[in-house]
């Protein structure tokens, strides 16, 4: 071909689906064309295609061959328009609604959408029902998403005009190279990289906004605030009841709420994202930490222990400095001379900077190093509660679920490359045993792939995430790839949980690591008598105690199973006369190992089951006159209504063995 000379122009372009049959088309037909020659029904269906794998509007032309699948509103990815396309009509509603709000970014949420405005004067739960409505007609109506692609220059003079500042600096921060795409619906317009469905009707109306938020501008809290208003969007009324009958149950089980009812810990300013657990709270926490140090004794781990606050070097080697210095804590460890009173002062300002640590893994490198390990002493499966500290924004805490102060139920696993299948095996049983005795046996795996920041060369990549895979395949485990979201030194394995009401909860990693022991200098003597990087394996079962000790809670609405229950009876006395028995009783439990407590205040019997129900108590004895002359109990079961009566002997007998710990 001839410089000058022009690539042929495709007049016929082959089309294959995915049952592999093919059909011939001219060059820019478009994706509703095609669903329309198949059969108007699948038109009248069809939302978006997926051309070569993505996703599409209807209307764009194909200009050359392709792989394409038309999507329905049935489809799983269904959910993910619908939510875009709902965004965009809140979006236009508010506007309309209220003059001069800037609209800034609107993603996609799990089981949802959220957008932030700017606005002189913050939107409240009372504008919900009204944008709501306003939306609905913008459904109705029906207008078409039109895709229009602009010079960059006229995007940012478009908007600077409209008053839209935010968005015209979103294009101002967009690479050169990228194309400027504007979605239409009527006469309202927004910056979006789309895909959208047809039109604004395929929304339907199984949508609801549901709160309103604060929110800074691109998350920095040096930014403007913003106001951010959450909703949620279905395929169907029935998948939103259903959605909306988890978030009301959701609420009732808020392991704040319970958390205050039952008096397990609180919260406050002065120490916020850290937890101040109350004496029943800190027995659960004990009885969490007890169970899984059995687990792992019986699993070959080793228990230890290491410093909260290491030199800033030490992370700095590591490589958690450069990736998570914003998100540590930094302690001074000598002032300079003459600045002692005097205000706080940059890093360079110190000789030398502390940081609490935010993970364990360096530090047990450390312990790794002292003397000489040969290859005859790995694996070393080494294991602490360790309690870490991590800088999260005071907007992302919430209760036990994320907190500055945690203490992860953590190990590393240092071994030979060769040994890599079977200790990944070994946790892959140990996580679902501890699970399935803790109530948990829908669990979904997930293999995270390396991500675009990552410590380590390609080749080291490929080994992990193999080593992983093969590990998944001998453990019999179906699982998910995560493309891009492995962690900074490796692969992880994900263990996502299904809570009673349907959320799913990822707790669970293991993470396959070549780069730290390389990074720390940390080597074992090999068979060759050689040194030799070992592997090393970071890995939890729960994650942290203060989160799944929250999950706990929840999952059980605070009706929590009688080993971990942190008071597993309550002897009530009915009238003062069976008070010295009530007191007979009550030692006995407290004999056989029971936590109980005794109720003989001068309250009516049906205040103290109320009052102790509400707590979560789950299981009471009541004693009157009659059972003291009996030697008897009432036994009151939460949630029963049957309250047969035994010996006391054999009532403590039967409760200590249904009160024992698993494994």
């Amino acid at each position: 071909m001839k410089s000058n000379e022009q690539p042929a122009v495709m007049s016929e372009v082959n089309i294959t689906f995915p049952d592999n049959s093919v059909r011939t088309y001219g060059a820019g037909v478009s994706g509703m064309e095609i669903a329309t020659d198949i059969s108007k029904s699948l038109a009248k269906a069809a939302i978006a295609v997926r051309i070569d794998g993505e996703l599409s509007d209807l209307s764009l032309p194909i200009e050359s061959d392709a792989k394409l699948e038309i999507l329905k509103r049935d489809n799983e990815e269904a959910l993910e328009m619908i939510r875009h396309d709902t965004a965009h009509v809140m979006a236009e509603a508010v506007q309309k609604l209220f003059p001069g709000t800037q609209v800034t970014i609107g993603p996609n949420i799990e089981n949802g959408f959220y957008y932030d405005f700017a606005r002189n004067e913050p939107f409240g739960t009372e504008d919900l029902a009204v944008i709501e409505k306003e939306m609905r007609k913008i459904v109705e109506r029906g207008d078409a998403f039109t895709r229009e692609v602009w010079s960059r220059d006229e995007a940012i003079k478009f908007f600077k005009d409209k008053g839209e500042m935010y968005k015209a600096e979103l294009i101002e921060d967009l690479p050169e190279e990228e194309e400027i795409k504007v979605y239409k619906q009527g006469e309202w317009l927004d910056l979006c990289r789309g895909p959208h469905m047809p039109s604004t009707r395929h929304v339907g109306g199984a949508f609801k906004l549901l709160k309103v938020a604060g929110a800074y501008w691109r998350g920095d809290s040096k930014k403007a605030m913003l106001t951010r208003i959450y909703g949620t969007a279905w395929r169907d009324d029935k998948e939103l009841k259903a959605y909306l009958l988890q978030l009301e149950e959701a609420e009732k089980r808020d392991h704040r709420k319970l958390g205050a009812e039952m008096d397990l810990f609180h919260f406050q300013h002065e120490a916020q994202g850290s937890v101040f657990w109350h004496p029943k709270g800190f027995t659960i926490y004990n009885q969490m930490e007890q169970y899984i140090r059995r687990r792992l004794d019986n699993a070959g781990y080793q228990e230890v222990k290491t410093p909260m606050l290491i030199d800033n070097k030490l992370w700095e080697k590591s490589g958690h400095w450069g990736k998570f210095r914003e998100n540590m804590f930094v302690v001074p460890d000598e002032v300079p001379s003459g600045e002692d009173d005097g205000p706080v002062l940059s890093d360079k300002a110190f000789e030398k900077l502390m940081a609490l640590k935010p993970m364990n893994c360096p530090a047990h490198v450390q312990i790794f190093k002292q003397g000489i390990t040969s290859y005859r002493d790995l694996p070393i499966r080494m294991a602490e509660f360790g309690c870490c500290h991590r800088n999260e924004a005071h907007g992302a805490l919430h209760g036990l679920m994320r907190v500055r102060q945690m203490t992860q139920d953590d190990a590393h696993i240092f071994c030979r490359e060769d040994q890599i299948t079977d200790e990944s095996v070994a946790f892959c049983e140990l996580l679902r045993n501890v699970y399935t005795d803790l109530g948990f046996d829908d669990l979904v795996v997930k293999l995270a792939l390396r991500p675009e920041v990552r410590a380590g060369d390609d080749d080291i990549w490929d080994r992990a995430e193999e080593g992983l895979r093969a590990a998944l395949k001998q453990a019999g485990l179906d699982y998910e790839e995560l493309p891009d979201e492995g962690a900074f030194y490796g692969p992880k394995i994900e263990y996502h949980l299904k809570d009673a009401i349907g959320r799913s909860w990822q707790c669970g990693t293991l993470q396959l690591d070549f780069v730290l022991p390389e990074r720390l200098d940390a080597h074992y003597i090999g068979e060759d008598g050689g040194k030799h990087r070992p592997v090393m394996l970071h890995r939890a079962i729960l994650g942290t105690l203060e989160r799944f000790i929250g999950i706990m809670i929840e999952n059980h609405a605070g009706k929590l199973p009688l080993w971990l229950a942190p008071v597993q009876c309550v002897v009530a006395t009915i009238t003062s006369d069976a008070d010295a028995y009530g007191q007979k009783v009550f030692a006995a439990l407290q004999e056989a190992g029971l936590r109980a407590e005794l109720d003989i205040r001068n309250e009516k019997i049906n205040y103290k089951v109320r009052e102790h129900s509400h707590a979560k108590v789950p299981v009471m004895f009541v004693v009157g006159a009659r059972e003291a002359e009996d030697g008897t109990v009432a036994i009151r079961r939460m949630d029963s209504k049957d309250q047969p009566v035994e010996p006391f002997e054999k009532a403590i007998e039967l409760l200590a063995n249904q009160c024992k710990p698993p494994y």
